[in-house]
């Protein structure tokens, strides 16, 4: 099955980020032998879940760019929303455990000794700029094609981020400070993150799945170029609403209803291509009536 170019995008950040989640699960998992390091083993836990949550993503985005159906007339695209919405829960979960985790820790009348820190910070570094470009590719996916399974699997890169950056404060601060509790305060900071981002994409894929209309700024910018369009005498009831990264619109256009068929079916056509252009995510189906004329 051919995939168009923007599910193509999707696609290799889909494998990119399960080749990237594979690495730095490898990498975590020696570094905590090596270590013993807590902060190593809930940012080894996350990257695990990333794994996990990066592979589902990348079979929802193959799914999701299959065409229309019989039994899905409309595409496959609403399969990326329940897939963000599943990832965000996942995050939540995470976020939690590894919240609470921290808190129990810092409560902890004693901290635990660590050791090697040398290597664990070698390893938290590599991680840190796989995982910075890895972020930059997909932020350059989201932007080409809005795909919300992307955008999630970027949120939890992003909390990954601050949980290397927090790992490697803490594996300094034991080395050469004596510090044993950065990395327990580090955590609880990346977990609030983490819920804070989960709980928008998860909203967002919510809103997708109960069919809510689309960013008010598209309906208005529908309006814009009916309000102008040759032969368009005027036009009611747009509607819009989202699944995955798609957009599917209908509007009523008013033309004159003495004019040849064929003149209406071009106007309708050219305005829809119009639109299309200026929302290229857009499904659109135009309706004609004919407009009332004068009292």
């Amino acid at each position: 099955m051919p995939l168009s170019p923007e599910a193509r995008l999707a696609a290799s950040a889909g494998i990119a980020s399960s080749t990237v989640a594979a690495v730095l699960v490898a990498l975590k998992l020696w570094a905590l032998g090596a270590t013993g390091a807590l902060s190593i083993a809930a940012s080894l836990a996350d990257s695990g879940v990333d794994l996990m949550v990066s592979l589902a993503a990348l079979l929802a985005i193959l799914y999701a760019a299959r065409p229309p159906d019989e039994d899905h007339a409309f595409g496959h695209t609403s399969a990326e929303d329940l897939a963000a919405l599943g990832q965000a829960l996942f995050v939540t979960v995470t976020a939690v455990v590894i919240g609470w985790a921290a808190a129990l820790r810092l409560l902890a009348p004693a901290a635990t000794p660590l050791r090697d820190e040398g290597s664990g910070i070698v390893v938290m570094v590599v991680s840190t700029l796989l995982t910075v470009a890895l972020l930059a590719w997909q932020n350059r996916v989201i932007r080409r094609t809005g795909s919300k399974v992307v955008a999630a699997d970027a949120l939890h890169y992003a909390g990954d981020l601050v949980f290397n950056i927090g790992a490697i404060l803490s594996l300094v601060a034991s080395r050469w400070l004596g510090l044993m509790q950065i990395d327990s305060v580090m955590a609880l900071v990346a977990a609030l993150i983490l819920i804070a981002g989960a709980l928008r994409v998860g909203r967002s894929a919510w809103d997708a799945l109960m069919d809510r209309s689309a960013d008010p700024e598209i309906s208005a910018g529908i309006a814009r170029i009916a309000a102008t369009w040759p032969g368009v005498r005027g036009f009611h009831d747009i509607k819009t609403r989202t699944a995955g990264s798609r957009v599917f619109v209908q509007i009523h256009i008013e033309l004159d209803g003495n004019q040849p068929l064929r003149e209406a079916h071009d106007i309708g056509a050219a305005l829809r291509r119009a639109i299309i252009a200026a929302y290229p995510q857009a499904d659109v189906i135009v309706h004609k009536d004919v407009a009332r004329g004068p009292d």
